[in-house]
Protein backbone atom coordinates (compact mmCIF):
# COMPACT_ATOMS: atom_id res chain seq x y z
CA UNK A 1 0.00 0.00 0.00
CA UNK A 2 1.47 3.89 -0.76
CA UNK A 3 2.29 5.77 1.84
CA UNK A 4 -0.38 8.68 2.84
CA UNK A 5 0.56 12.13 2.74
CA UNK A 6 2.43 13.82 5.25
CA UNK A 7 -0.22 16.29 6.88
CA UNK A 8 1.66 17.28 9.75
CA UNK A 9 5.24 18.45 8.94
CA UNK A 10 5.21 22.20 8.55
CA UNK A 11 7.02 24.17 6.54
CA UNK A 12 10.57 24.85 6.98
CA UNK A 13 11.00 28.20 8.17
CA UNK A 14 12.59 30.75 6.11
CA UNK A 15 16.58 31.50 6.46
CA UNK A 16 15.60 34.75 7.17
CA UNK A 17 13.98 34.11 10.36
CA UNK A 18 17.40 32.05 11.19
CA UNK A 19 19.57 34.91 10.52
CA UNK A 20 17.90 37.22 12.84
CA UNK A 21 17.40 34.65 15.36
CA UNK A 22 21.74 34.20 15.18
CA UNK A 23 21.57 38.04 15.52
CA UNK A 24 19.18 38.01 18.64
CA UNK A 25 21.27 35.09 20.15
CA UNK A 26 24.90 36.83 19.74
CA UNK A 27 23.37 39.85 21.33
CA UNK A 28 20.73 38.24 24.47
CA UNK A 29 18.36 41.46 23.32
CA UNK A 30 15.12 39.20 22.91
CA UNK A 31 12.64 41.20 25.19
CA UNK A 32 10.41 43.74 22.57
CA UNK A 33 11.00 47.03 24.92
CA UNK A 34 14.57 46.65 25.52
CA UNK A 35 15.50 47.54 21.73
CA UNK A 36 17.11 50.75 20.56
CA UNK A 37 15.17 51.13 18.07
CA UNK A 38 12.10 49.13 16.48
CA UNK A 39 12.29 45.47 18.04
CA UNK A 40 10.79 42.28 15.70
CA UNK A 41 7.87 42.27 17.70
CA UNK A 42 7.17 46.15 16.55
CA UNK A 43 7.91 45.46 13.04
CA UNK A 44 5.84 42.51 12.51
CA UNK A 45 2.54 44.87 14.04
CA UNK A 46 3.46 47.51 11.79
CA UNK A 47 3.57 45.12 8.84
CA UNK A 48 0.45 42.93 9.89
CA UNK A 49 -1.35 45.75 10.31
CA UNK A 50 -0.59 46.99 6.98
CA UNK A 51 -0.89 43.86 4.98
CA UNK A 52 -4.59 43.12 6.68
CA UNK A 53 -5.78 47.23 6.26
CA UNK A 54 -6.11 47.63 9.52
CA UNK A 55 -4.38 50.75 11.59
CA UNK A 56 -3.27 49.16 14.79
CA UNK A 57 -1.57 45.60 16.08
CA UNK A 58 -0.54 44.40 18.86
CA UNK A 59 1.17 40.93 19.18
CA UNK A 60 0.73 38.54 22.12
CA UNK A 61 1.39 34.61 23.26
CA UNK A 62 -1.34 33.39 21.43
CA UNK A 63 -4.55 34.18 20.47
CA UNK A 64 -6.88 33.30 23.37
CA UNK A 65 -4.82 35.60 24.95
CA UNK A 66 -5.50 37.91 22.14
CA UNK A 67 -9.31 36.97 22.11
CA UNK A 68 -9.28 37.51 26.28
CA UNK A 69 -7.48 41.54 26.15
CA UNK A 70 -9.97 41.91 23.11
CA UNK A 71 -12.76 41.42 25.63
CA UNK A 72 -10.95 43.65 28.73
CA UNK A 73 -10.34 46.11 26.39
CA UNK A 74 -14.10 46.83 25.92
CA UNK A 75 -14.48 47.46 29.48
CA UNK A 76 -17.53 44.88 29.50
CA UNK A 77 -18.79 44.49 33.44
CA UNK A 78 -18.53 41.51 35.11
CA UNK A 79 -20.88 39.05 33.80
CA UNK A 80 -21.44 40.35 30.59
CA UNK A 81 -22.87 37.84 28.05
CA UNK A 82 -21.06 37.45 25.23
CA UNK A 83 -22.72 35.70 22.05
CA UNK A 84 -20.43 32.67 20.50
CA UNK A 85 -21.20 30.07 18.30
CA UNK A 86 -21.11 27.03 19.54
CA UNK A 87 -19.27 25.14 17.40
CA UNK A 88 -15.54 26.49 17.80
CA UNK A 89 -12.80 25.46 19.91
CA UNK A 90 -12.89 25.16 23.74
CA UNK A 91 -10.17 28.16 24.06
CA UNK A 92 -13.03 30.66 22.84
CA UNK A 93 -15.44 30.09 25.62
CA UNK A 94 -12.70 29.77 27.88
CA UNK A 95 -11.02 33.02 26.88
CA UNK A 96 -14.62 34.47 27.48
CA UNK A 97 -14.73 32.79 31.15
CA UNK A 98 -11.01 34.44 31.63
CA UNK A 99 -12.45 37.92 31.07
CA UNK A 100 -15.17 37.58 33.61
CA UNK A 101 -17.65 37.15 31.32
CA UNK A 102 -20.77 34.21 30.55
CA UNK A 103 -20.73 32.86 27.11
CA UNK A 104 -24.00 32.57 25.30
CA UNK A 105 -24.06 29.51 22.93
CA UNK A 106 -26.03 30.37 19.42
CA UNK A 107 -26.82 26.60 17.06
CA UNK A 108 -24.74 26.49 13.98
CA UNK A 109 -26.48 24.62 10.46
CA UNK A 110 -25.36 21.87 8.97
CA UNK A 111 -23.15 24.22 6.67
CA UNK A 112 -20.84 24.99 9.57
CA UNK A 113 -22.13 28.23 9.94
CA UNK A 114 -23.93 30.31 12.56
CA UNK A 115 -27.74 29.68 12.20
CA UNK A 116 -29.20 33.39 11.93
CA UNK A 117 -32.86 32.72 13.37
CA UNK A 118 -30.94 31.28 16.55
CA UNK A 119 -28.58 34.49 16.46
CA UNK A 120 -30.55 37.13 16.28
CA UNK A 121 -33.43 35.24 18.85
CA UNK A 122 -30.73 35.27 21.70
CA UNK A 123 -29.54 38.96 21.23
CA UNK A 124 -31.35 40.58 24.20
CA UNK A 125 -29.19 40.98 26.67
CA UNK A 126 -26.32 40.45 25.42
CA UNK A 127 -23.30 42.97 25.39
CA UNK A 128 -21.01 41.76 22.52
CA UNK A 129 -20.30 39.17 20.19
CA UNK A 130 -17.42 37.20 19.63
CA UNK A 131 -17.90 35.44 15.92
CA UNK A 132 -15.37 32.47 15.28
CA UNK A 133 -14.72 32.19 12.01
CA UNK A 134 -14.08 28.25 12.84
CA UNK A 135 -12.24 25.67 10.52
CA UNK A 136 -12.30 29.34 8.12
CA UNK A 137 -15.86 29.20 7.78
CA UNK A 138 -17.57 32.73 7.47
CA UNK A 139 -20.71 32.21 9.01
CA UNK A 140 -23.15 35.58 7.46
CA UNK A 141 -21.13 38.32 8.09
CA UNK A 142 -23.69 40.80 6.48
CA UNK A 143 -26.19 39.83 8.64
CA UNK A 144 -24.25 39.55 11.70
CA UNK A 145 -22.95 43.06 11.76
CA UNK A 146 -26.13 44.66 10.69
CA UNK A 147 -27.96 43.40 14.00
CA UNK A 148 -25.00 44.11 16.06
CA UNK A 149 -25.54 47.41 14.48
CA UNK A 150 -28.80 47.74 15.50
CA UNK A 151 -28.08 46.70 19.05
CA UNK A 152 -25.21 48.70 19.50
CA UNK A 153 -22.90 45.97 19.94
CA UNK A 154 -19.65 45.36 19.76
CA UNK A 155 -18.19 42.32 17.52
CA UNK A 156 -14.78 40.93 17.70
CA UNK A 157 -13.95 38.24 15.27
CA UNK A 158 -11.68 34.88 15.97
CA UNK A 159 -9.89 34.46 12.66
CA UNK A 160 -7.53 32.06 14.23
CA UNK A 161 -8.45 29.92 11.19
CA UNK A 162 -9.20 32.30 8.57
CA UNK A 163 -6.08 34.63 7.68
CA UNK A 164 -6.22 35.11 3.92
CA UNK A 165 -9.69 34.89 3.83
CA UNK A 166 -11.78 37.59 2.65
CA UNK A 167 -15.79 38.15 2.48
CA UNK A 168 -16.77 41.07 -0.03
CA UNK A 169 -13.33 41.55 -0.98
CA UNK A 170 -12.50 42.81 2.97
CA UNK A 171 -9.96 40.73 4.55
CA UNK A 172 -11.53 38.87 7.56
CA UNK A 173 -10.79 40.22 10.58
CA UNK A 174 -11.35 43.96 9.93
CA UNK A 175 -15.14 43.64 9.59
CA UNK A 176 -15.72 43.83 13.62
CA UNK A 177 -14.66 46.03 15.86
CA UNK A 178 -11.21 43.74 16.60
CA UNK A 179 -9.84 40.39 14.90
CA UNK A 180 -7.77 38.01 16.48
CA UNK A 181 -4.92 35.96 14.60
CA UNK A 182 -3.01 32.94 15.53
CA UNK A 183 0.69 31.80 14.98
CA UNK A 184 0.38 28.28 16.38
CA UNK A 185 1.78 26.05 14.49
CA UNK A 186 -0.53 24.34 12.56
CA UNK A 187 -1.79 27.67 11.32
CA UNK A 188 -0.93 29.69 8.21
CA UNK A 189 1.70 31.48 9.38
CA UNK A 190 3.75 29.28 12.04
CA UNK A 191 5.68 30.52 15.18
CA UNK A 192 4.70 27.60 16.96
CA UNK A 193 2.46 29.89 18.99
CA UNK A 194 1.65 33.32 19.15
CA UNK A 195 -1.13 35.61 18.63
CA UNK A 196 -2.25 38.80 17.45
CA UNK A 197 -5.19 41.09 17.42
CA UNK A 198 -5.76 44.06 14.85
CA UNK A 199 -8.60 47.24 15.21
CA UNK A 200 -8.92 50.62 14.00
CA UNK A 201 -10.11 52.14 17.53
CA UNK A 202 -6.83 54.14 19.16
CA UNK A 203 -8.99 53.48 22.90
CA UNK A 204 -9.08 50.21 22.43
CA UNK A 205 -5.78 49.13 21.02
CA UNK A 206 -4.38 51.56 24.05
CA UNK A 207 -5.92 49.68 26.39
CA UNK A 208 -5.04 45.93 25.21
CA UNK A 209 -1.70 47.13 24.91
CA UNK A 210 -1.11 48.31 28.59
CA UNK A 211 -3.09 45.32 29.72
CA UNK A 212 -0.82 42.78 27.77
CA UNK A 213 2.22 44.38 30.14
CA UNK A 214 3.12 47.81 28.34
CA UNK A 215 4.31 48.80 32.09
CA UNK A 216 5.60 52.21 33.30
CA UNK A 217 6.46 53.98 29.90
CA UNK A 218 7.00 51.11 27.60
CA UNK A 219 3.65 51.61 25.82
CA UNK A 220 5.86 55.14 24.50
CA UNK A 221 7.19 52.21 22.05
CA UNK A 222 3.56 51.89 20.07
CA UNK A 223 2.72 53.92 17.26
CA UNK A 224 -1.15 55.03 18.97
CA UNK A 225 -2.52 58.14 20.07
CA UNK A 226 0.01 58.80 23.26
CA UNK A 227 -2.84 60.92 25.12
CA UNK A 228 -5.02 57.47 24.76
CA UNK A 229 -2.01 56.01 26.44
CA UNK A 230 -1.27 58.41 29.17
CA UNK A 231 -5.21 58.23 29.82
CA UNK A 232 -5.37 54.32 30.86
CA UNK A 233 -1.34 53.94 32.50
CA UNK A 234 -1.91 52.76 36.66
CA UNK A 235 -5.91 52.28 36.15
CA UNK A 236 -5.71 48.54 34.18
CA UNK A 237 -4.19 45.63 35.48
CA UNK A 238 -1.13 43.95 33.46
CA UNK A 239 -1.42 40.83 32.33
CA UNK A 240 1.77 39.91 31.10
CA UNK A 241 1.02 38.27 27.97
CA UNK A 242 3.37 40.16 25.49
CA UNK A 243 4.79 38.43 22.31
CA UNK A 244 8.76 37.88 22.47
CA UNK A 245 11.27 38.82 19.94
CA UNK A 246 12.01 35.00 18.72
CA UNK A 247 7.99 34.73 17.75
CA UNK A 248 8.00 37.66 16.08
CA UNK A 249 11.37 36.77 14.14
CA UNK A 250 9.98 33.68 13.07
CA UNK A 251 6.50 34.80 11.67
CA UNK A 252 7.99 37.93 9.80
CA UNK A 253 9.75 36.22 6.92
CA UNK A 254 6.63 34.08 6.48
CA UNK A 255 4.59 37.28 6.07
CA UNK A 256 5.54 37.19 1.89
CA UNK A 257 4.45 33.41 1.70
CA UNK A 258 0.82 34.30 2.30
CA UNK A 259 -0.52 34.65 -0.93
CA UNK A 260 1.56 31.38 -2.32
CA UNK A 261 -0.16 29.18 1.25
CA UNK A 262 -3.42 30.95 0.38
CA UNK A 263 -3.43 29.92 -3.28
CA UNK A 264 -2.31 26.23 -3.08
CA UNK A 265 -4.37 25.84 0.15
CA UNK A 266 -7.40 26.80 -1.93
CA UNK A 267 -6.34 24.36 -4.82
CA UNK A 268 -5.91 21.46 -2.48
CA UNK A 269 -9.57 22.03 -0.73
CA UNK A 270 -11.28 22.90 -3.60
CA UNK A 271 -9.99 20.02 -5.50
CA UNK A 272 -10.53 17.33 -3.02
CA UNK A 273 -13.68 18.62 -2.71
CA UNK A 274 -15.17 17.99 -5.58
CA UNK A 275 -14.10 14.35 -5.52
CA UNK A 276 -15.48 14.21 -1.93
CA UNK A 277 -18.98 15.75 -3.81
CA UNK A 278 -19.01 13.63 -6.21
CA UNK A 279 -19.35 10.54 -3.50
CA UNK A 280 -23.44 9.87 -2.45
CA UNK A 281 -21.96 9.10 1.24
CA UNK A 282 -19.79 12.90 1.42
CA UNK A 283 -20.79 16.34 1.14
CA UNK A 284 -18.38 18.98 1.75
CA UNK A 285 -20.93 22.29 1.95
CA UNK A 286 -20.48 25.29 -0.55
CA UNK A 287 -19.01 28.71 0.20
CA UNK A 288 -21.63 31.37 0.93
CA UNK A 289 -21.67 33.56 -1.96
CA UNK A 290 -19.27 37.08 -0.73
CA UNK A 291 -16.89 34.39 0.88
CA UNK A 292 -13.35 33.54 -0.70
CA UNK A 293 -11.80 31.23 1.74
CA UNK A 294 -7.67 30.40 2.51
CA UNK A 295 -8.64 27.17 4.16
CA UNK A 296 -5.87 24.51 4.98
CA UNK A 297 -7.46 21.77 6.32
CA UNK A 298 -11.23 20.36 4.48
CA UNK A 299 -14.75 19.96 6.84
CA UNK A 300 -17.34 17.05 5.28
CA UNK A 301 -20.52 15.88 6.76
CA UNK A 302 -20.95 11.78 6.32
CA UNK A 303 -24.75 11.17 4.57
CA UNK A 304 -27.09 8.95 5.96
CA UNK A 305 -24.10 7.54 8.39
CA UNK A 306 -25.16 5.70 11.69
CA UNK A 307 -23.31 5.98 14.61
CA UNK A 308 -21.91 2.65 14.34
CA UNK A 309 -21.04 3.68 10.58
CA UNK A 310 -19.47 6.85 11.07
CA UNK A 311 -17.20 4.88 13.89
CA UNK A 312 -16.35 2.35 10.57
CA UNK A 313 -15.47 5.23 8.74
CA UNK A 314 -13.00 6.60 10.85
CA UNK A 315 -11.14 3.19 11.40
CA UNK A 316 -11.15 2.15 7.58
CA UNK A 317 -10.03 5.78 6.52
CA UNK A 318 -6.87 5.45 9.34
CA UNK A 319 -6.17 1.92 7.86
CA UNK A 320 -5.58 4.07 4.77
CA UNK A 321 -3.63 6.17 6.28
CA UNK A 322 -5.30 8.92 6.84
CA UNK A 323 -6.64 10.64 9.84
CA UNK A 324 -10.38 11.87 10.24
CA UNK A 325 -11.63 12.96 13.17
CA UNK A 326 -15.23 13.49 13.82
CA UNK A 327 -15.89 16.35 15.80
CA UNK A 328 -18.82 14.47 17.64
CA UNK A 329 -17.50 11.32 18.56
CA UNK A 330 -14.91 11.91 20.80
CA UNK A 331 -15.32 11.86 24.55
CA UNK A 332 -12.91 14.90 25.15
CA UNK A 333 -13.04 16.81 21.77
CA UNK A 334 -12.74 19.98 22.37
CA UNK A 335 -14.68 21.49 19.27
CA UNK A 336 -17.54 19.98 20.83
CA UNK A 337 -19.80 21.84 23.23
CA UNK A 338 -21.27 19.75 25.72
CA UNK A 339 -17.40 18.69 27.03
CA UNK A 340 -16.71 22.19 28.08
CA UNK A 341 -18.08 21.28 31.67
CA UNK A 342 -16.20 24.28 33.00
CA UNK A 343 -19.09 26.28 31.46
CA UNK A 344 -21.42 24.01 34.11
CA UNK A 345 -25.01 22.93 32.50
CA UNK A 346 -24.77 22.34 28.96
CA UNK A 347 -27.47 23.53 26.28
CA UNK A 348 -29.33 21.32 24.05
CA UNK A 349 -28.25 23.09 20.66
CA UNK A 350 -29.68 20.12 18.65
CA UNK A 351 -28.66 21.26 15.64
CA UNK A 352 -25.22 21.64 16.91
CA UNK A 353 -24.84 18.66 18.03
CA UNK A 354 -26.41 16.34 14.93
CA UNK A 355 -23.91 18.21 12.64
CA UNK A 356 -21.22 18.07 14.64
CA UNK A 357 -21.73 13.79 15.32
CA UNK A 358 -21.46 13.67 11.25
CA UNK A 359 -19.02 16.50 11.03
CA UNK A 360 -15.28 15.39 9.37
CA UNK A 361 -11.95 17.46 9.70
CA UNK A 362 -9.04 16.32 8.02
CA UNK A 363 -6.15 18.43 7.52
CA UNK A 364 -4.83 19.59 3.86
CA UNK A 365 -1.99 21.68 4.18
CA UNK A 366 -0.30 24.23 1.36
CA UNK A 367 2.40 22.13 0.51
CA UNK A 368 0.92 19.05 -0.78
CA UNK A 369 0.33 18.45 -4.20
CA UNK A 370 -2.51 17.96 -6.19
CA UNK A 371 -0.87 13.97 -6.34
CA UNK A 372 -1.36 13.66 -2.50
CA UNK A 373 -4.30 15.85 -2.13
CA UNK A 374 -5.76 12.64 -4.60
CA UNK A 375 -4.62 9.94 -2.74
CA UNK A 376 -6.35 11.52 0.32
CA UNK A 377 -9.61 11.73 -1.32
CA UNK A 378 -9.38 8.32 -2.59
CA UNK A 379 -8.83 6.73 0.39
CA UNK A 380 -12.10 9.02 2.17
CA UNK A 381 -14.05 8.20 -0.66
CA UNK A 382 -12.85 4.44 -0.86
CA UNK A 383 -13.55 3.88 3.02
CA UNK A 384 -17.01 5.61 2.60
CA UNK A 385 -17.59 2.95 0.24
CA UNK A 386 -16.68 0.30 2.11
CA UNK A 387 -18.60 1.25 5.06
CA UNK A 388 -21.68 1.09 3.38
CA UNK A 389 -20.86 -1.71 1.14
CA UNK A 390 -20.13 -3.73 4.25
CA UNK A 391 -23.15 -2.74 5.93
CA UNK A 392 -25.63 -3.17 3.21
CA UNK A 393 -23.99 -6.67 2.97
CA UNK A 394 -24.68 -7.13 6.79
CA UNK A 395 -27.85 -6.14 7.04
CA UNK A 396 -29.12 -8.71 3.98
Amino acid sequence: MMLAPNVYDAEPIPEAARAEIDRMFASGDLFRYTCAGDSPVALLEREFADLLGAKYALAVASCSAALFLSLKALDLPRGARVLIPAFTFAAVPSAVVHADCVPVLVEVGDNYRIDMADFEAKLDGVEAILISHMRGQTSDMDTIIALAEAHGLPVIEDAAHSLGTRWHGRNIGTIGKIGCFSFQSYKLLNAGEGGILITDDADLIARAVIMSGAYEHNWKKHPVLQDRFANWQNKLPLYNTRMGNLSAAIIRPQLAEIPRRVRDGRRNHDHVAAQLNASPWLTVPDALEPELRAPDSIQFSLVDFSDEETVAFQDAAALRGIKVQVFGMSEDNARAFWNWQFLGKVPRLAKTRAMLSRACDTRLPARLTVADCDQIAAALVEAADEVKAEMLAYGT
